[in-house]
């Protein structure tokens, strides 16, 4: 496993797999990794001939007053569950490496990064997408991989590579969740053991929609209150949104006709849980 932190090397050793004709996975990642990050690098470990992890806390996703500086963050202990997978290559850059003096050139994702998680951390995927199209364009992969967890930040990117015309195919993976239905997550550590014994409710409340719509519910206010009286089961659950959606395109439906996405987000003390589930 070779671990590298300038783009001018990452670059060097891209040039030299496509030499060799080789394909190229790519997972972005911020670090702290967990179960679900591991499936991404696995399922690139399957679909193609090398495999990139790169390790970066994005500042610029990060608003005044979130949690950037104390974003859970252990080099060494990533490192070692990615050289037991045999990961080839992980880029760790460091901020100015990505970020040079005076840089200045944002990408905008317009409406779509306005909604849901954007209402309420404006900027949010704006800084996403500049830092993952800086990524794509050093690494050029052919493959990058996301988890479902993180919704509505796949279907930006996917807008991304759609409209900026990148030859990537990106392939979104199932969630991992714990045995309890909790989705795994970096910022899971930030939980107390009562925190995390009430964390679950998203999982049960998304589970209960699902059975709902199953049961023929098509009204979209009705399963957003049976979703809505799950959470309010659980005292210590502070709901920020609950949509039901399109799930291509994120748009609201009235009216259950076809596959929709139920999506969650909730505080639980001062820690911001997110969820989905797609319904066919």
């Amino acid at each position: 496993m070779q671990v590298i932190n300038t783009i001018r090397d990452v670059q060097r050793l891209k040039e030299k797999f496509r030499t060799e004709k080789k394909t190229i996975g790519f997972v972005p990642t911020m670090g702290a990794l967990h179960e679900g990050h591991l499936s991404l690098v696995r399922r690139s470990k399957e679909e193609s001939d090398v495999t990139i992890v790169s390790i970066f806390v994005n500042p610029i996703q990060f608003g005044p007053k979130e949690d950037f500086r104390r974003y859970p963050r252990d080099r060494e202990g990533d490192l070692d569950k990615l050289s037991a997978l045999k990961t080839d290559v992980v880029f760790i850059p460091e901020d100015s490496e990505i970020y040079p003096e005076e840089f200045s050139t944002v990408i905008n994702t317009g409406s779509i990064g306005d909604i849901l998680c954007g209402a309420t951390r404006p900027g949010h995927f704006n800084g996403v997408a500049t830092v993952v199209a800086k990524f794509f364009n050093i690494i050029k992969p052919d493959k990058a991989y996301f988890g479902q967890k993180d919704y509505q930040q796949t279907v930006v990117i996917k807008k991304l590579v759609n409209e900026l015309n990148f030859n990537i195919d990106v392939v979104v993976c199932p969630v991992v969740r714990e045995p309890d239905g909790l989705a795994m997550s970096s910022r899971n550590s930030y939980l107390n053991g009562a925190q995390r014994h009430a964390a679950p409710v998203l999982y049960r409340a998304l589970r209960h929609g699902e059975d709902i719509i199953g049961r023929g519910a098509k009204d979209v206010s009705r399963v957003r209150k049976e979703v809505e009286a799950v959470l309010k089961t659980e005292l210590l659950a502070d709901i920020e949104y609950i949509e039901v959606l399109e799930p291509q395109n994120l748009k609201g439906v009235e009216k259950i006709k076809g596959p929709v996405i139920i999506c969650i987000a909730v505080k639980i003390g001062t820690t911001r849980l997110i969820d989905n589930l797609i319904i066919r």
